[in-house]
């Protein structure tokens, strides 16, 4: 579920959905503003795959570990 595959499309993916939430890492958001961004847009059609908050967590940890995010005071920040 990580990788896009055969029968999971690449917003599925948590690779997708990382792509998705550094997208909206413009500025450092909490954990509860990337959901409620994420909620938005997908009610809106913007994002089309239904992911659970689980997933939402795995990704930030997927991203952190690649050092593409870091946490400082409680916020997310994209890193250069």
């Amino acid at each position: 579920m990580i990788l896009p595959s055969k029968h999971v499309n690449f917003s599925e993916s948590l690779l997708g959905f990382g792509s998705y939430l550094l997208q909206k890492l413009d500025k450092p958001a909490s954990v509860d503003d990337l959901w409620k961004l994420y909620q938005a847009d997908l009610k809106l059609g913007y994002y089309f795959a239904k992911q659970s908050f689980d997933n939402l967590i795995l990704t930030l940890i997927f991203l952190y570990s690649v050092q593409a995010i870091k946490e400082e005071k409680g916020l997310i920040h994209k890193c250069n």
